[in-house]
């Protein structure tokens, strides 16, 4: 038989033996291991680089020395003990400055047992995080780019199984979701994976070009077939014989241009604009849109036997809306990409500022997410990021269940009724700014529900 685990140990530091034996009790029923200090001179005395514990939880007013002198204390004994620091004086000043001390988080008194709890569960599930992160650092210039997908929640997990599943095929992949999920990202991997991965992968943008020009670049062009024309050009297709061509935008292209891709794809052969010998490639096709083909068809602007043709393997990316589970892991990865120097550590976040990243509706996904991560870091010049430091674009509008849509997909009832409950709680939440025991109220249920039901939907306690 396995091992159990061995249980966390917490110190808790206060004054008050009151405060420490309900601490005690509470936490020891929750299954960690407490030791006790009563002075900052106690926490001294037990802590060195052989004997540290998981977490420290200590009051900032205690006698012969305060919370955050212990703190300065451990910093220049180079001691580095994870810190949630109890207060009945909290503030934004107080934070920061407890931050550039090392501690993780503050605690307001008088507090609750179950907020306790909560903080300090979410301190333990960060250091889980900031490991992932320093794999994921080291791995940044790794060949293969799944290394650069962050993501663990359930709806990317399928999203890593699918590559997985189709990346050694020869079927053409469509890849669906908004703008900023990560869409190029995801070709760059399956290609990377790819039988197709000794060859190029070539990249187009069809919206980036006019009709006449998109046709030259894939197709290329023979001398003298347009004015301009002064040499023979190979076009993007040729270039990407023995590898993969990713079209990027399939959407915006015109009916002219979607009649010559799908004979491209069904005869594996064209001919460069003003020539007339057939040009045959090998050539693995994945294409991307952030719109919905089928509803383009029906409206008569993009062809349906082009669309079932590249509607092989659909891969659909979620927003990040509705992975928000993954906002702290992508958060610490871009607070370790872009650094305010050089050699500068990575800026911290206080977790004020977290909750705020957490509410907000990312209406940009990933590529929002970075933006305003490297934004905070440039205005808190590389220490610590609070919410003033974020400057995040407006939410214009709500998204709320299209019911029409649901019983016309002949959705579940459960499905239905399910993601109704999650936008209910997400609401609650945004109107309480956070505050979970407000939010219950406003949902007229017990905060111990509303915990279950956020991590039910996946939605961050």
């Amino acid at each position: 038989m396995g091992q159990e685990p061995a249980s966390k140990q917490i110190m808790v530091a206060d004054d008050d033996p009151t405060i420490r034996a309900l601490l005690r009790s509470f936490l020891e029923n929750e299954g960690f291991t407490i030791f006790e200090a009563r002075t900052g001179r106690e926490v001294l005395k037990s802590i060195d680089e052989e004997n540290k514990p998981d977490l420290l939880l200590m009051d900032i007013r205690m006698p012969e020395l305060s919370g955050m002198e212990v703190l300065q204390r451990l910093k220049d004994q180079r001691l580095e003990v994870p810190t949630l620091l109890m207060t009945a004086f909290g503030s934004s000043s107080l934070a920061i400055k407890a931050i550039q001390l090392g501690a993780y988080d503050y605690i307001a008194k008088p507090f609750d047992l179950e907020d306790v709890l909560l903080t300090i569960n979410r301190y333990f599930e960060y250091q889980e995080l900031s490991t992932e992160v320093k794999a994921l650092r080291n791995q940044l210039d790794a060949r293969d780019p799944s290394e650069r997908i962050v993501g663990r929640s359930a709806n990317m997990l399928e999203v890593y199984k699918t590559i997985g599943r189709v990346a050694r095929s020869e079927a053409t992949v469509l890849i669906t979701g908004e703008t900023g999920t990560g869409k190029e990202l995801v070709a760059e991997t399956i290609h990377a994976n790819s039988n197709y991965r000794t060859g190029p992968l070539i990249k187009v943008a069809c919206a980036a070009l006019p009709e006449t020009l998109l046709e030259s670049e894939l197709f290329g062009h023979e001398k003298g077939s347009f004015t301009g024309a002064l040499v023979q050009r190979k076009g993007r297709f040729e270039l990407a014989h023995k590898g993969t061509i990713f079209l990027d935008e399939i959407g915006e292209m015109t009916l002219g241009t979607q009649k010559k891709l799908l004979r491209v794809l069904q005869e594996k052969e064209f001919e460069r604009v003003g020539g007339t010998v057939s040009v045959k490639v090998d050539t693995r096709v994945v294409t991307a849109t952030n719109k919905n083909l089928a509803d383009e068809v029906a409206a008569g602007r993009f062809r349906e036997d082009l669309f079932y043709r590249l509607n092989v393997i659909h891969l659909h990316l979620p927003p990040l809306r509705d992975r928000k589970d993954d906002i702290q892991l992508l958060t610490e990865h871009f607070l370790h990409k872009h650094r305010f120097g050089p050699d500068s550590p990575p800026a911290k976040i206080t977790e004020e500022a977290m909750q705020v990243l957490q509410r907000h509706d990312w209406p940009g996904n990933v590529r929002e997410l970075e933006n305003a991560i490297e934004r905070a870091v440039v205005l808190a010049q590389g220490d610590v990021i609070t919410s003033r430091h974020l400057v995040l674009s407006p939410v214009t509008e709500r998204r709320f269940v299209n019911i029409e849509e649901k019983v016309h997909q002949q959705v579940p009832l459960k499905e239905v009724l399910s993601e109704v409950e999650r936008q209910l709680i997400m609401e609650a939440l945004n109107q309480a700014q956070g505050n979970r025991s407000q939010a219950a109220k406003l949902l007229g249920i017990y905060r111990r529900l509303l915990y279950a039901k956020m991590r039910e939907y996946g939605i961050p306690t």
